[in-house]
């Protein structure tokens, strides 16, 4: 067994910072609505139109708490740039959400 000096450190497990598993996560509720999105044109045989500010909704919500998540691990942007940014970005979504919910309706009347 090697023994442990300077020129050979122990490599052991390092965890991912705060910030990488948020991204993490954002791309996980990405990859899940874009496999609903290709299971729906395998079994219909028609995609999904008007989806643009609907697939938005994710990714504001994601960024508000990247902000938060980033200024708890790292201290910036800073506390009140951060819950800013945040609450803007989830005001957005939620001005947005309707409009995305409009448009997924739209697929659906005939």
């Amino acid at each position: 067994m090697p023994k442990r000096t300077p020129e050979h450190p122990e490599s052991g497990y390092t965890p991912a910072s705060p910030v990488k598993r948020t991204l993490a996560w954002i791309g996980l509720v990405y990859a899940l609505i874009l496999l609903a999105l290709t299971t729906y044109i395998y079994f219909t045989g028609r995609g999904l139109n008007n989806m643009g500010p609907l697939l938005t909704v994710p990714g504001l919500i994601g960024l508000g708490i990247l902000s938060l998540v980033s200024w708890r691990s790292t201290g910036k942007p800073g506390k009140w740039p951060a819950a800013a940014l945040a609450v803007l970005c989830w005001l957005l979504a939620l001005a947005t959400l309707p409009i995305g919910i409009t448009g997924l309706m739209s697929n659906f009347g005939r």
